[in-house]
C-alpha cells in the first residue's frame, strides 16, 4: 500500500483549487482527488490512477457511470435543446412514470436540487395544514435548506425538542419553528408530536436515516400518529427513492407517506429532484385549485428539463428490467457481509449498518440506532480504513458504499481483499 501517483497536472489542479474554492473543494468531498472521468463502476483521476466507484456520484449513477443507452438519449437531446422553462415531453412522461412506481404520489413537480425539493415539500405541508412548525429528527440529513439544517449533525446535541442550527447565518426565527424528535424512538416522537400537534405543520423523516434502518414499528407509529392528527408526513427519499426499489424505502419498508422527495437515481446523473405526493397536498402549486392565500409559487429556471429528464426516463427504464434490483442486492450483500465478517475474525469492534444497497462500518461496540449512537463510534478508525481503500484503488466517501447496477464479481473480489489489507492494518 502507498500513496497514489499524482501527475504534475493534477498537482497543478489541486493548487488553482486551493486558490480560488473555498477549502479548495466544490463543498463535496473534500480531498486532493482530480476526477477525469468515468465509465460502468470505475472512476480515473487526472493522473490516471483507476478506483472502483462506490460513491458514485453521492448515489446518483445506480446504473453505472456514462451508461450507453443513457448516453445515447442524451445526445439526442441536446440536438433539440437544453431547456426551455416550458412544458416538455420527456418532463411529463418522467412525471406520469414516478406516479405510477410511487405508492403516494399522485402529482408531481420538479425542481433542481435536494435541497430545493425538501424546502418545497414542507413549505407544501404547511400550506395544507396551516400550520408553521416542521419536526424532523436529530441526524436526518434533508439538503442545505435552512430549515435542514437544524440539528442534522450537532456537536452539542440539546434536550428534545430543542433545534440547534448546523450552520452560521440562519435566523434564530427559523430555529423556533423546528421541533427535533430522536430517529427510532417512536415513545418520544409520540410525546412531541403529542404536546404540540396543534401548531405543526408537518412531520419529515428520512425513512432510511443515513445509514440507520427503521427498527420494527417505528416508520409504521409515525404513520398512526400523524395520520390521526392529520399532519403531512413526509418522506425524504432523495437518497432511498429507486435504490431501495421501484417504489423506493416506502415501498420497501411498507409504509406510505403524504409527501415525498426524489432525487439522484431520477435523473441520471443530471440535476433534477421532485416533489410527489397526495393531490389534495400538492393542489397547493396550482393557482386556480385553492383559494387565494393558499397558493404555494413553485418555480424554478431549470426545473424538469429535457435533458435531466430523458436521462431519468432512460434509467428507470433500465432499472425496470428483469433482475436489476436483484444484482444490486446480491452485489451489496456479498460486500456487506464479507466486511463484517472480516471484522469479526480480526476481533475488531465494529458493525456494518443498513440495507445491501447502501451501507457502512461504524467501528464502535455500541448497538448504532439513532445519530447520538453514531457519535461513540470511533473516527480515526474509520479515517485510517477509508484511506487504506482509497489507495488500493476503492473510492467511496466518508460515509457510505453505494451499489450500482454497474458493479460486476471481480469489483466484488477485489474490493474484499482490499478488506482485508485495510482490516489487516487496524489490528496494528
Amino acid at each position: 500500500m502507498c500513496p497514489r501517483d499524482m501527475t504534475s497536472r493534477e498537482q497543478e489542479l489541486v493548487s488553482i483549487a486551493h486558490r480560488v474554492l473555498p477549502g479548495g473543494s466544490l463543498g463535496n468531498l473534500a480531498n486532493d482527488l482530480v476526477i477525469d472521468r468515468g465509465k460502468g463502476s470505475h472512476i480515473w483521476d487526472v493522473s490516471g490512477n483507476q478506483y472502483i466507484d462506490y460513491l458514485l456520484g453521492s448515489g446518483p449513477m445506480l446504473v453505472g457511470h456514462a451508461h450507453p443507452e443513457v448516453l445515447e438519449v442524451v445526445r439526442d437531446q441536446l440536438e433539440k435543446g437544453t431547456t426551455f422553462f416550458a412544458g416538455n415531453e420527456h418532463a411529463i412522461l418522467l412525471a406520469d412514470e414516478i406516479v405510477k412506481a410511487v405508492p403516494c404520489a399522485e402529482k408531481v413537480r420538479f425542481s433542481s436540487t435536494g435541497s430545493e425539493a425538501t424546502l418545497y415539500a414542507m413549505r407544501a405541508a404547511r400550506a395544507y395544514r396551516g400550520r408553521d412548525k416542521i419536526l424532523k429528527f436529530e441526524g436526518g440529513f434533508h439538503g442545505m435548506n435552512d430549515y435542514a439544517l437544524m440539528s442534522m449533525a450537532p456537536a452539542n446535541p440539546a434536550p428534545f425538542p430543542q433545534a440547534v442550527p448546523d450552520s452560521a447565518g440562519i435566523p434564530k426565527s427559523i430555529q423556533d419553528e423546528m421541533l427535533i424528535a430522536p430517529f427510532n424512538d417512536i415513545e418520544t416522537t409520540n410525546a412531541i408530536i403529542e404536546q404540540h400537534h396543534d401548531e405543526i405543520g408537518g412531520v419529515i423523516v428520512e425513512p432510511f436515516q443515513r445509514l440507520l434502518p427503521p427498527q420494527p414499528g417505528f416508520l409504521e407509529g409515525l404513520r398512526e400518529i400523524t395520520e390521526h392528527y392529520q399532519i403531512p408526513l413526509i418522506f425524504d427519499e432523495v437518497v432511498t427513492g429507486f435504490r431501495f426499489g421501484y417504489g423506493g424505502a416506502q415501498e420497501f419498508y411498507g409504509v406510505t407517506p403524504d409527501l415525498c422527495t426524489l432525487g439522484k437515481a431520477i435523473a441520471g446523473g443530471f440535476p433534477l429532484t421532485a416533489v410527489a405526493g397526495r393531490g389534495d397536498i400538492m393542489a397547493h402549486m396550482d393557482k386556480g385549485s385553492v383559494d387565494d392565500g393558499e397558493f404555494m409559487p413553485q418555480i424554478g429556471t431549470l426545473s424538469g428539463n429535457p435533458v435531466a429528464a430523458v436521462a431519468g426516463l432512460k434509467t428507470l427504464e433500465i432499472l425496470r428490467r428483469e433482475g436489476t434490483y436483484d444484482r444490486i442486492f446480491t452485489t451489496g450483500a456479498r460486500i456487506k457481509n464479507a466486511l463484517q465478517m472480516l471484522l469479526d475474525e480480526a476481533e475488531i469492534p465494529a458493525k456494518v449498518i443498513g440495507e445491501a444497497s447502501l451501507f457502512d462500518v461504524f467501528f464502535t461496540e455500541s448497538d448504532v440506532t439513532d445519530f447520538r449512537s453514531t457519535l461513540e463510534a470511533d473516527p480515526v478508525a474509520m479515517a485510517r480504513f477509508n484511506l487504506s481503500l482509497l489507495e488500493q484503488g476503492i473510492f467511496k466517501g466518508a460515509s457510505k458504499f453505494y451499489i450500482s447496477a454497474a458493479h460486476s464479481d471481480q469489483d466484488v473480489e477485489e474490493t474484499i481483499a482490499a478488506f482485508e489489507t485495510a482490516v489487516e492494518l487496524l489490528k496494528d
